[in-house]
């Protein structure tokens, strides 16, 4: 009776934690639908977010541990969607996490995140397994941080507004019995400095490490015996195949059993042309920003290419969430942010330094030796379909064990970001179906046989 009880309150939070996250998301489309252009903010001074919207938990120590993914510091953090339970809350108990890291420049850096134990029972083989799970993209402000999301999934503060959307595939994984650990990646949620927005080494390594820190956490049930999916769409789909490239030299400790890797922006050069116009289009600012501090050589190009008004975004980007992101910069033309008027991928092409910088932010060169799932809707115009599927292609060239799919659904208007959202929708519970069976054992068949052929 009390297991039985359990497990209906574990699918009641379950159907409430979809209905919001899935509200949440299709309320962004909107968003995106509905937003007319919108001119960059101006102004002298750099906007911050209140205080109140980031706890003094993310204000990192000015020393760190040496070893990667240890554990900072750590406290109780309250799930937003969470019942009393016989043993607990449901559908599980959370930590706010803060570990360390190594960033792509090899310095160490401070990342947060979230671990979560769950209510339910591992019902498969083995010990309990955990999913590392990257978030999509959430913005660039420390409040965005998806481990606040978790707290509070749907906040505004009056000019910040940011939506924890991860949570439905949080919620579903935990109701399976599995244990979660979400990473905000450097510099989202750590104070800092700012998010190195789609840098494939800063997002790896924080999502590998996540896994460490979560083994590190007193009263953890998982260890170096659990299986280990790594989860991830958009933004988290290029970190967790940058994750899955990476753990044979970066963290051969981490027991791989597959990884999901939505919608990767694999081909940065590409995902540019997709981006710019469209309702996402504040992500530019995100990605200047971010190597920008990852590469203070650039800053020389964007002296010489940004206007005072792309000088004006990127500073209030650099504080903002997706959320009014979509509001202020929802189809923006990068070429009004240039000296020129040429556009970014304009710009890129006249530029060696700046091709030799997104080259290197190639994911497909390296080999996982896991099992990976790549899925990418084919109407997708803003991460784009055909630059995705090439990442499956170059994984099956290097004798990589790819499983490919295409969602298929009809082009639900281009720029609004729903040919980017819908496949998400529609294909997460086949891919955490993917990944289930990879933690309960099972071998997964490699498609690279039939990928060449399809369109």
């Amino acid at each position: 009776m009390g297991q039985t009880s359990t497990d209906h309150r574990a699918r009641t939070i379950l159907r409430h934690g979809a209905r919001l996250a899935a509200t949440a998301v299709v309320a962004l489309t909107c968003v995106a639908a509905q937003s007319a252009p919108a001119g960059a903010a101006t102004g002298p001074e750099r906007p911050v977010a209140p205080d109140s919207q980031v706890p003094a938990f993310y204000d990192p120590p000015a020393q760190l541990p040496d070893a990667d993914g240890a554990l900072v510091r750590s406290e109780p953090l309250p799930l937003g969607l969470s019942l009393p339970g016989p043993h607990g809350p449901l559908p599980g108990e959370a930590t706010r996490l803060m570990y360390k890291s190594t960033d792509s420049g090899g310095d160490p850096v401070a990342v947060t995140g979230a671990y979560i134990e769950p209510s339910a029972d591992w019902k498969g083989e083995g010990p309990r397994p955990m999913i590392a799970l990257a978030p999509g993209t959430m913005g660039q402000g420390d409040q965005c941080a998806a481990s606040l999301g978790l707290e509070h999934p749907i906040s505004f503060n009056g000019r910040s507004v940011s939506v924890g959307y991860e949570d439905l595939a949080v919620y579903r994984l935990l109701a399976a019995g599995v244990a979660v650990v979400v990473t905000d990646y450097a510099g989202l949620g750590a104070t800092d400095r700012l998010h190195t927005y789609v840098d494939r080494r800063d997002e790896g390594h924080a999502l590998l490490d996540a896994v460490r820190a979560a083994r590190n956490l007193d009263g953890a049930s998982v260890g170096e015996r659990s299986r280990v999916g790594l989860y991830g769409y958009s933004q988290g789909g290029g970190a967790s195949a940058s994750a899955a490239e990476l753990q044979p030299s970066y963290a051969p400790d981490v027991k791989l059993a597959g990884a999901y890797a939505g919608a990767p922006p694999a081909d940065l050069t590409e995902v540019v042309k997709g981006i710019d116009g469209s309702a996402l289009a504040g992500a530019l600012g995100w990605s200047i920003n971010g190597f920008l501090q990852s590469d203070p050589s650039l800053e020389e190009i964007a002296e010489r290419n940004i206007n005072s008004e792309g000088k004006a975004a990127l500073d209030d980007l650099s504080t903002r969430c997706i959320g009014d992101a979509i509001f202020s910069y929802g189809f923006k033309q990068s070429r009004d942010w240039t000296i020129t008027g040429k556009s970014l991928t304009e710009i890129i092409a006249d530029e060696p330094k700046l091709r030799a910088t997104l080259d290197a932010q190639r994911i497909g060169s390296l080999k996982p030796r896991t099992p990976v799932r790549v899925a990418t809707g084919t109407e997708d115009d803003i991460v784009g379909h055909e630059q995705a599927r090439g990442l499956a292609v170059d994984w099956c060239e290097k004798g990589a064990n790819v499983t490919y799919k295409p969602v298929k659904l009809p082009n639900l208007g281009d720029g609004l970001l729903t040919n980017h959202v819908a496949p998400l929708l529609v294909d997460q519970g086949d891919a955490i179906g993917w990944l289930t069976d990879r933690l309960e054992g099972k071998a997964a068949g490699s498609g690279c046989g039939e990928l060449p052929g399809q369109p």
